[in-house]
């Protein structure tokens, strides 16, 4: 299954179309200081994550879904799953991660997104365990993890850019 209907919302897999809009958001300091090192992405650097994405999805058969709204087909970010590669420290571990334009904040979307990224898990790829690594500081972010049902496993530090991280963790086998 590569799309997932919600109440509001689609989770699909990346086309051409999404280039633009998800550049917009990736250009937003406000949405980006929560993301990598919280720098803005241009369009090239927007063009190689969703190439890096849409690669993750044939390696792992997972990945991160563009997000749509159901009644205007508008692109409004990102949810899904991948591999945080960039924390050795709780590998193997799939993280579940979302992204939305700002536009789009305090309306619900990041929930329903990732609740139903968290199901994806679960019931089509099978998966046991799931995280989410927020930045510290991340309120809207650790209410998502929160609502999904999954508690703070640790605190550490972004190995490569130096910023406290809190790793949230759900055991699925739990996970009603």
């Amino acid at each position: 299954m590569t799309e997932i209907h919600t109440p509001r919302l689609l989770l699909r897999r990346w086309n051409d179309y999404d280039l633009a809009p998800m550049a917009e958001i990736n250009a937003d300091p406000e949405v980006m200081r929560w993301v990598g090192d919280g720098s803005v992405d241009d369009l090239d650097r927007t063009a190689e994550a969703i190439e890096r994405w849409e690669e993750e999805w044939d390696e792992e058969g997972f990945g991160l879904f563009a997000v749509e709204l159901l009644g205007s087909g508008e692109l409004i970010g990102f949810a899904g799953l991948t591999v945080p590669e960039y924390l050795p420290e709780i590998m193997p571990a799939v993280a579940i991660g979302w992204c939305l334009g700002r536009q789009f904040w305090g309306q619900g979307y990041a929930s329903e997104a990732a609740h139903a990224a968290l199901e994806f898990a679960l019931e089509d790829r099978g998966l046991d365990r799931v995280v989410s690594i927020t930045r510290a500081g991340d309120t809207a972010s650790e209410n998502v993890c929160r609502k999904l049902g999954m508690e703070l496993e640790r605190e550490t530090t972004h190995p490569e850019y130096g910023l406290a991280l809190r790793v949230h963790a759900i055991d699925l086998t739990q996970y009603v």
